[in-house]
């Protein structure tokens, strides 16, 4: 997988935990394992992670089990 279309994966998957306001412990897992599917993590997956730790921690998306 190229990279933007790896950026544009996480991308989505991290939209739909915005949409549902919580992540699950295999949608977490899905997200990193996607990030690394090419042993590098560039700059846009890591500005993705970013955002998608800040909102965790701010509340705005709540960690679930499942």
């Amino acid at each position: 997988m190229e990279s933007g279309e790896t950026g544009g994966k996480l991308a989505e998957m991290i939209k739909k935990a915005i949409r549902d306001c919580e992540l699950t412990t295999s949608e977490h897992n899905q997200i990193l394992a996607v990030a690394d599917e090419d042993g590098i993590i560039d700059s846009q997956e890591q500005n993705l992670l970013k955002q998608l730790q800040d909102l965790i921690a701010n509340g705005t998306i709540k960690k679930v089990p499942g």
